[in-house]
């Protein structure tokens, strides 16, 4: 366990506290909940800090990546590009060139012209890549807190686009298929939805093999494993998912057994959300008309949950979490920025809420930091602090610099 209070007192506040014991602890329980000999590719959006990266690329996790600054990420973490699967539906020429330069070799093609484009960069650089197609599967079978496919999508060929047309697509020469992505959840409700989810894929992949001529090489069945953010609680435990993939696996894959399509599974959340912990210190308390305020010097800038969006979920850090005896308060978490919309929680309840308390905002591992509005206000960025076996292992912390049209073109 990490000695919070002397984190925050040598290295300030805000302060993100990255405990690797915890990453390998939830690499681990995933590994065990799929099916033996799955992939696991860690999903850089999650959090792309490089130590979490390296961690788990050294325990055998490849890596997914959607940007530029992913891969940079990546390789700054030492890994091989060749681990290294490439999404999104908004790739660039220059995306692509970069990725190729770097080594990168397989992409996952969200339309008949991201395939045209992949194809024409690989051959810009006299490469061949291989392919996965991405299917917006029709039917969703589930809910969750944010659905990728089902509908109409800027995510993956339309299921019925891609039987009617691909017997008339010619792929470019330097592209060769592999199989098919599916990503149809994320953050799913429970262990049934996320199994059906799944199950629905693998069917889906197995028509589609069949109906296209594909061979079903790989068959990345995306994630939508779940974890709680910004709140108390643990990961949830799937511990009848691996049974119930394997029977679907036999059922519409019966050849896997001979030890083909590799299965893929993706996760971000899941893997790094218990490993994180903000550490924000209260600035002020405040009464207005009969309510309690808790200013702390971190807020939106800091843990902004993707905020644009309004999915930012209502902070519970628990009355222990500031360590201090003392009556319970109920207040307001609020941040520094000059806007009513920096509030991170209502009503929460603390033990001894006084100025200079250091709060612990728990499972801020995934969609933290870099999923806020790190520019606003132009604030300093929190610290991010990496530890493990309850040593610090590094200090770091982003940067926001303008660059100029000069150094653009450099």
């Amino acid at each position: 366990m990490p000695d919070f209070d002397a984190i925050a007192e040598t290295y300030g506040t805000p302060a993100y506290v990255y405990d690797l014991d915890r990453l390998e602890q939830a690499y681990d329980d995933l590994v065990r909940t799929l099916p033996t000999g799955s992939l696991i590719y860690y999903s850089l959006k999650a959090n792309p800090h490089p130590a979490l990266v390296r961690r788990l690329g050294g325990l055998g996790a490849r890596l997914e990546v959607s940007s530029a600054g992913e891969l940079a990420a990546v390789i700054a973490a030492g890994q091989s590009s060749q681990n290294v699967l490439y999404t999104g539906p908004g790739k660039t020429p220059e995306e692509l060139g970069g990725a190729l330069a770097a080594g990168v070799r397989l992409f996952s093609a969200e339309s008949f012209a991201d395939i045209r484009q992949i194809g024409a960069a690989a051959e810009r650089h006299s490469v061949r890549v291989d392919c996965l197609l991405r299917v917006n599967a029709p039917d969703a079978v589930g809910g969750s807190g944010l659905r990728m496919t089902g509908t109409s999508s800027q995510f993956g060929l339309d299921y019925e686009q891609l039987v009617a047309e691909w017997s008339a697509f010619r792929p470019p020469t330097t592209v060769t298929v592999r199989g098919f992505h599916f990503f149809p959840l994320t953050n799913a409700r429970d262990e049934a939805t996320l199994l059906d989810e799944m199950t629905q894929s693998i069917r889906c992949a197995a028509q589609l093999s069949h109906q296209l001529g594909i061979p079903l090489e790989l068959l990345d069945l995306g994630g939508g494993f779940a974890a709680p953010y910004a709140v108390p609680g643990g990961r949830p435990q799937y511990v009848s998912l691996r049974a119930g993939l394997q029977k679907a696996l036999e059922k519409w894959l019966p050849e896997r057994d001979k030890g083909r399509p590799f299965l893929a599974f993706e996760s971000g959340r899941y893997l790094v959300a218990d490993c994180g912990t903000l550490l924000a210190s209260v600035i002020d308390v405040k009464e207005s008309k009969g309510r309690t305020f808790a200013i702390l010097d971190a807020g939106i800038n800091a843990l902004g949950g993707l905020s644009a969006t309004g999915r930012l979920l209502p902070v519970n850090v628990g009355p222990e979490s500031t360590g201090q005896p003392g009556p319970t308060f109920t207040a307001d978490l609020v941040g520094p920025l000059c806007t009513p919309l920096d509030r991170l929680g209502r009503q929460v309840k603390l033990n001894g809420l006084t100025r200079g308390d250091v709060l612990r905002v728990p499972n801020t591992g995934a969609y933290g930091l870099t999923a806020s509005l790190l520019g606003f206000l132009s604030r300093p960025v929190a610290t991010e602090v990496v530890v493990s076996s309850g040593r610090v292992e590094g200090i770091s912390r982003l940067a926001l610099v303008r660059t100029t049209e000069g150094e653009m073109q450099q």
